[in-house]
């Protein structure tokens, strides 16, 4: 019989036969781990297993390369305190999504559970856009995809970096961006050397440079691409910026 037990992050929730589901979680010991769970329709579980949530999980199997089992027991709860904002509730399924979609299964990333958590904790905060940016840079950075904003790709000043390019993920300083850079990627304002504004006009600017290579890095080769609640929640923030202006959190 194999078995642990382990902090994990609810990552998604697939149903399966009439009373239970697969679920998926991003533990800190053994990385997205998937496992049946009963009950999923009960008062005790309803609440628990929602994308976003902090559990406690056993998991259970006859052997180790099988679905397994879960027993599921609540830690804290992240997602019912933003049913009533569907900026940040979207935020938090499309990183959630983010890391079902890409992690492969089993795989240790105690890094990304730690980050994912942390990016949790940030999204009561003023700042949780641009701490949302900073968490996909984070998380592409961690599969291997890293974004070089250190310094200019064409050897420019340094002070005024305010592009990246599409293809090699590098930084582009003002000079040397200004021949092509109708090719570029705006860098959001927070995200430059000394720029300090996370409106969510910014925050759009850095949705669209992180799901670029999201698209073209990371989900280059999955005949799914990007996942659907990362491009409903770039889609969401547009229209929050359409409907109530640039400083609409």
């Amino acid at each position: 019989m194999e078995n642990w037990r382990d902090h994990g992050i609810v990552l998604s929730v697939r149903p399966h036969g009439e009373s239970g589901a697969v679920i998926a979680l991003l533990t800190e010991e053994y990385g997205r781990h998937n496992g049946y769970i009963r009950g999923v329709n009960s008062s005790k579980l309803r609440g628990v297993i929602e994308p976003g949530n902090l559990v406690s999980a056993s998991w259970s199997s006859r052997m180790s390369d099988q679905l397994g089992a879960f027993v599921i027991e609540p830690e804290r709860a992240i997602t019912g305190p933003l049913m009533g904002d569907p900026l940040r509730l979207a935020a938090l399924i499309s990183a959630c999504s983010l890391c079902d979609a890409a992690l492969p299964e089993r795989e240790k990333h105690p890094g990304l559970f730690h980050g994912l958590l942390a990016l949790l904790d940030t999204l009561d905060g003023e700042a949780w856009g641009a701490a949302y940016i900073i968490w996909e840079m984070a998380f592409m950075r961690e599969l291997g995809f890293g974004l070089d904003l250190q310094k200019c790709a064409g050897g420019g000043d340094v002070s005024t970096l305010a592009y990246i390019s599409p293809k090699s993920g590098r930084a582009v300083s003002l000079a040397q961006a200004e021949p092509y850079k109708d090719k570029l990627l705006p860098l959001p304002d927070f995200l430059k050397p000394g720029g300090s504004s996370m409106d969510m006009g910014e925050v759009l600017t850095g949705l669209k440079m992180t799901g670029h290579f999201l698209e073209h890095w990371v989900f280059a080769q999955s005949t799914h691409g990007t996942p659907e609640p990362r491009l409903r929640f770039q889609a969401r923030v547009e229209a929050a910026l359409i409907n109530s202006g640039p400083n609409s959190a």
